[in-house]
């Protein structure tokens, strides 16, 4: 006769790692200095950010690459190859949105596994292996699935973003829908609409990226869109079961944490209006302040920056990374600014290899105003939050160099 009041299974306990310990650490960051920094870099930045040499000038932002969150998640990940120096180790996705970065990563035997869905490689995982979780963090149902398998776990979320999950879960609990600022097929922001489920998964969230989509948004909440053209837009950026005439009656906004600051607070505000003409009040309305305090800084800084006269803007970093996108556009609205990975794109003073933010393609651009060695130029330099120094440092070292300036020189001034 079975047990009728016998309790269902205990989900398996996640394996808790340490593995910031002294001694993996000074090892870690010796390691970490060795492959990232650039005396270079801090010697602009030590010089207020200018370094000019001959008629030469190199601007660099007040506040740019490495933030802590993404430090914290390239020291864990090396520290978690020293630790399990015998296991084999797996990375969901990217640990960050830094090429230069991951390839360090899997030359260390680190194997990234898909993150877009899970595949035979989550099914084939054993209490022997290791996975990485990357600074985006993962979906809620990624890491059952590694706990169900019994796999050690490195979390090398970001802070920031946990906050984030904070609030959703919050909004969830309280019957509060979340709108979420961000892309809806971003690491980050998958990670966020799993936990906008709730805990008891009862949630609900919609995903708008630009202010035309929230435009759409509150025009449904005032009533002049219908909930059918609604589910025609948005049908791809919704969680399962999401009915707008149930779950658009009490809302709250968050946001991906890389997210341009001024437009995420421009979606509040419309959102706010719209639930007020609706109800008369807000009670139905939340919102709390989520975007990165590294983000922030870097957008404030290239904002200050842009007050002082330069030729061209370069912006170093991952194509696929948010928070460097946000620089990009920030920079091109004021002069030429070219989104590039590495220095290897300054092909000449007449050609740039660049992302095209429009046509969302690597193009060659010409680019003349630096051809005339006897004219001075100001050649102004910023990086997104996961961009190492030492891709900064090439990228101005080839500027220099370009300009018939040597890396000798520059060291020796």
């Amino acid at each position: 006769m079975s047990d009728q009041s016998a309790k269902p299974a205990a989900k398996p306990k996640r394996k808790r790692i340490n593995v910031r310990r002294p001694d993996v650490m000074e090892k870690v960051q010796a390691e970490v200095r060795r492959h990232y920094e650039s005396s270079i870099v801090e010697k602009i930045r030590s010089n207020d950010g200018v370094f000019t040499v001959g008629n030469t000038t190199v601007r660099l932002a007040q506040q740019f690459g490495f933030c802590y969150g993404v430090e914290r998640a390239i020291d864990l990940a090396y520290a978690a190859r020293k630790v399990f120096a015998d296991n084999k180790i797996f990375l969901i996705g990217e640990i960050i949105h830094n090429p230069e970065v991951n390839r360090q990563l899997t030359e260390m035997n680190i194997v990234s596994l898909p993150w877009k869905e899970m595949n035979e490689q989550y099914d084939a995982l054993t209490e022997d292996d290791v996975v990485i979780v990357p600074a985006f963090g993962a979906p809620t149902d990624f890491i059952d699935k590694i706990e169900e398998k019994g796999a050690a776990i490195v979390d090398t979320t970001c802070g920031d973003v946990m906050k984030v999950w904070r609030r959703v879960r919050t909004y969830a609990k309280e019957g509060f829908t979340s709108i979420i600022h961000g892309k809806a097929g971003h690491e980050e922001t998958r990670a966020t609409a799993s936990r906008a489920l709730g805990d008891d998964g009862t949630g609900h969230y919609i995903v708008v990226l630009t202010l035309a989509d929230t435009q759409f948004l509150c025009d449904y909440i005032r009533g002049k869109v219908s909930s059918e053209a609604l589910m025609e837009r948005f049908g791809h950026a919704v969680s399962p079961g999401f009915d707008p005439d149930k779950h658009l009656t009490q809302v709250g906004v968050a946001n991906q944490t890389t997210m341009l600051k001024s437009e995420t607070e421009e979606i509040q505000r419309m959102v706010y209006r719209a639930v007020e003409d609706r109800d008369g009040d807000t009670k139905n309305f939340q919102f709390f302040d989520t975007i990165c305090g590294a983000t922030q800084e870097r957008q404030d800084a290239l904002f200050e920056m842009l007050k002082h006269h330069m030729d061209v803007l370069l912006v170093v970093g991952g194509y696929n990374s948010s928070n460097t996108t946000h620089l990009v556009e920030i920079g091109q609205e004021e002069l030429p600014t070219f989104f590039i990975r590495n220095s290897d794109c300054i092909q000449s003073l007449e050609q740039i290899v660049h992302f095209d933010l429009e046509h969302k393609a690597e193009i060659t651009s010409d680019y003349t105003n630096l051809l005339d060695l006897e004219k001075p130029v100001t050649i102004g330099v910023t990086a997104g939050a996961s961009c190492p120094n030492n891709l900064i440092e090439a990228t101005v070292i080839r500027a220099f160099e370009l300009r018939g300036i040597s890396k000798e020189e520059l060291q020796a001034q």
